[in-house]
């Protein structure tokens, strides 16, 4: 069996209209899904990603709003990577950035930067054969459009405590130092370590989980393989777009194994993705309830 490299990643924010304004607005995504936290369904979770809304460019978030910064710390991812094509599109991004009042720092083929609430992303040139995963944006041509995600990196206080479970478990290549490659038939994505500079605290601006591909005919198996690691794995849950299971790796950054399908569009057409509050149908009868209370968000596009 093999992982098809990362499917989402869930962060955190206090504040769901600045959070579209960036992601969808000046970083070029498509808004895929307006939904809610199915585990506490008064809270937004939306979700950005390409045109089609593929794993392996889905950046989705939890609107806590007002909530204070968090600060990633041992057992949290702290840094987002993005694959881009050329210099051409360091370019282009360094430009776009600092005319929304975005700081990057550009070194050694990629360009680093904060979001508006902390979180450390970062443009990285990437030469691959791997489809580029493209999101339409009137600002932002294609050849320099993100291209989905690169890879993770984490803290830890001790990265040879994972190892096992990345490689023997998860099926995962280790690449160099601290440094895993999860690479699937169609994709591939890292997870690095970098060392712990003390303990984090969730919150705005940080990420919540980091969810690998797996297909639908494996995700049973690939529970029975993480139980029989001794790792504590919650059933499989039906979120209706995919189906979920949860547990911690062993230094702490809680992992998600996501299924490559039903898909977004299962639900409401491809052309229209995202532009309204979209539930599940065992949430449907709290819309009413919900269109009260959630924050009211721009337009996308």
């Amino acid at each position: 069996m093999k992982l098809e490299g990362i499917h989402h990643i869930t962060c955190i924010t206090g504040d769901a209209p600045g959070n579209v304004h960036f992601y969808a607005g000046t970083l070029g995504l498509r808004m895929v899904k307006k939904s809610v936290n199915q585990d506490d369904p008064t809270i937004y979770h939306l979700f950005y990603a390409d045109e089609k809304g593929s794993a392996g460019s889905d950046i989705t978030f939890f609107e806590y709003p007002g909530a204070p910064r968090g600060r990633a710390g041992a057992g949290m991812v702290h840094l987002i990577v993005w694959r881009v094509a050329s210099e051409q599109a360091l370019d282009f991004w360094e430009q776009r950035l600092t005319e929304a009042g975005v700081i990057p720092k550009r070194a050694n083929g990629s360009i680093r930067f904060e979001d508006p609430e902390g979180l450390d992303l970062e443009l990285r040139v990437v030469e691959t054969s791997e489809d580029p995963l493209i999101a339409d944006h009137p600002e932002i041509p294609k050849e320099f459009a993100l291209q989905g995600f690169e890879g993770v990196r984490a803290y830890t206080a001790d990265p040879d405590m994972s190892h096992s479970l990345l490689t023997d478990t998860l099926g995962f290549v280790a690449d160099r130092d601290d440094r895993f490659v999860s690479r699937g038939d169609s994709r591939s994505s890292f997870y690095a370590y970098d060392r712990a500079p003390g303990r984090g605290l969730q919150g705005a601006g940080t990420v919540h989980h980091v969810a690998w591909a797996s297909t639908m005919e494996e995700h049973e198996a690939w529970r029975e393989r993480v139980a029989g690691a001794g790792m504590d794995v919650t059933p499989v849950i039906d979120r209706f777009w995919f189906r979920s299971i949860y547990f911690r790796e062993p230094s702490g950054v809680l992992f998600e194994i996501a299924t490559l399908g039903p898909g977004f569009d299962v639900d409401e057409p491809l052309e229209t993705l995202g532009e309204k509050l979209t539930l599940p149908p065992n949430f449907e009868h709290l819309r009413d309830k919900l269109e009260d209370i959630l924050t009211p968000l721009p337009d996308p596009r």
